[in-house]
């Protein structure tokens, strides 16, 4: 009787593991997103106030089910202004300026996944839903009205959940803070008239709040031996 039961529980065990490979994994995944951003820095504390919407393009190549290189160019704006601001700043107090910012943004981020993350078809434990963490480098191009042009790189950093709507159609919201290299993301440069040094110290930054829909590509070889 035990023998049975035994020879039971390694046949199901088998079929549940066939089934788990009948879905091929993929490599890429390719899409878009839109979302909205808002202005970090002087003239602006909040991580809502003001936001703008924005638009990216996404690309993502999958190491495995757990961790990911992705790629995203996002176009956008930023505005604020020191008008009704805690801080007070010398002469824009008194002559109160606004700003109007062109945004375009470069950055290469590692993905890692909590849970594995498919439809469970492809790879065994994989489940359709699972929150992130991101970390990645950049470059950001500003144009700011009426105040010239800057480029600065970017650190990125965030989290996020993704959700598999269909085996290759992806869904996901993600939160975002981008930390520039640069104090003139307002046109303003040191508005206290004090030099601070260091990459990031004091400098403007911005967050994104963003949905994406993804469609995988790039069907993963599962015969091949070398495909580790």
């Amino acid at each position: 009787m035990v023998r049975v039961l035994l020879a039971l529980i390694t046949y199901h065990l088998s079929l549940i593991t066939s089934t788990a490979q009948d879905e091929p994994e993929y490599r890429m995944e390719v899409g878009a997103g839109v979302g909205l951003q808002a202005y970090q820095g002087d003239l602006n504390g909040s991580i809502v106030k003001g936001m703008k919407p924005m638009g990216a393009l996404v690309a993502k190549y999958k190491l495995n089910p757990r961790m990911a290189w992705g790629a995203q160019l996002a176009f956008g704006g930023l505005k604020g202004s020191s008008r009704n601001v805690e801080t007070w700043y010398p002469g824009l107090n008194e002559q109160p300026v606004d700003f109007s910012t062109s945004l375009t943004n470069f950055d290469v981020r590692y993905e890692y996944n909590f849970w594995p993350f498919g439809t469970g078809q492809e790879y065994l434990g994989a489940r359709p839903l699972t929150p992130f963490m991101a970390l990645g480098a950049g470059m950001t191009f500003a144009s700011v009205k009426d105040n010239g042009s800057v480029t600065a790189l970017t650190a990125v950093l965030g989290c996020g959940v993704k959700y598999k709507l269909r085996q290759r159609l992806n869904l996901t919201l993600e939160w975002m803070v981008h930390f520039t290299g640069t104090d003139k993301l307002d046109g303003l440069k040191d508005p206290y008239g004090i030099k601070s040094s260091g990459l990031f110290k004091n400098n403007d930054g911005f967050t994104t709040l963003q949905l994406s829909l993804t469609y995988d590509l790039w069907a993963k070889c599962k015969t091949c031996h070398n495909d580790l």
